[in-house]
């Protein structure tokens, strides 16, 4: 089998399109190398989908934390406490049995029980709380004269937070959630070991590059391929928030502009 049969055969594989078994034996790089890719499409899927509605959740828990009315800032605190004080790992574990026991009592929420509508569930609070927190930060750090310039101005309300509050805090908060973008991606290769059911092995980069690894016996190569697709995800990342980046920072002059810097979490 030539590679670009391979290519064609396995290239969507991972969303049920394409040859539906494994190969089995005499492993190409070309396979390994199509079968990752094609698992990439989900880490790329539960990313995307998470980082955008976590967002706006984000923005909203910032503002609960930073109102003064308790009703708003304490449960505010305490999602934020309880996604950033327990391990991912965890919540997809607790998560995927608290939905299989739901699906037991309303069937309504059996898609909760497949990945793609489970995990993305807790990617999107996990990255919610975690955005929240560092847009709360960004809140409180906006210097009171941009605060007083838009009272002088006579904006308040909702035209002082869209124009002079909102876009400042993204501003002071972007490098920051650069880089949790970045981990939200690496933390997708979490989905199908913490509970998630694999099924018609269509699973993530991760669950591929560890096929081959078992059966090869070799992690030297399927483990650095998936490091280097990673690696061009990010840099593509880091790339679309950096021009979002400079858009929020234009009317500043070049040498106040903040470059994006990468600061990989260790732990999380």
């Amino acid at each position: 089998m030539s590679c670009w049969e391979t290519i064609a055969d396995y290239g969507l594989r991972s969303i049920g399109i394409g040859e539906r078994l494994l190969p089995r034996n005499d492993f190409t790089l070309c396979q390994q190398f199509t079968l990752i890719g094609s698992g990439m499409i989900w880490n790329i899927y539960f990313g995307v989908l998470a980082l955008c509605s976590g967002f706006l959740l984000a923005t909203a828990v910032a503002l609960g934390k930073a109102a003064r009315n308790p009703l708003l800032r304490k449960p505010s605190e305490w999602f934020i406490f309880v996604f950033r004080g327990s391990p991912l790992f965890i919540q997809f574990f607790f998560a995927y049995f608290l939905f299989l026991n739901l699906k037991a009592v309303y069937p309504v929420f059996s898609p909760l029980t497949s990945a793609w509508a489970g995990a993305l569930v807790v990617l999107f609070l996990n990255t919610a709380a975690y955005s929240g927190e560092i847009f709360y930060g960004a809140l409180k750090s906006i210097p009171k004269g941009d605060i007083e310039a838009a009272d002088a101005y006579g904006l308040s309300g909702w035209s002082r937070f869209r124009r002079v509050i909102w876009p400042t805090m993204l501003r002071l908060a972007w490098p920051a959630y650069t880089n949790e973008a970045i981990f939200l991606f690496h933390a997708t290769t979490l989905v199908y070991f913490a509970g998630f059911p694999i099924i018609r092995q269509s699973g993530d980069a991760l669950y591929y590059a560890n096929y081959f690894a078992d059966k090869t016996f070799n992690p030297f190569v399927p483990y650095p391929i998936l490091a280097g697709y990673f690696i061009l995800l990010t840099l593509v990342v880091i790339g679309i928030f950096g021009l979002v980046n400079a858009r929020l920072n234009r009317h500043l002059p070049q040498e106040r502009r903040k470059r994006l810097r990468m600061r990989p979490q260790i732990i999380r």
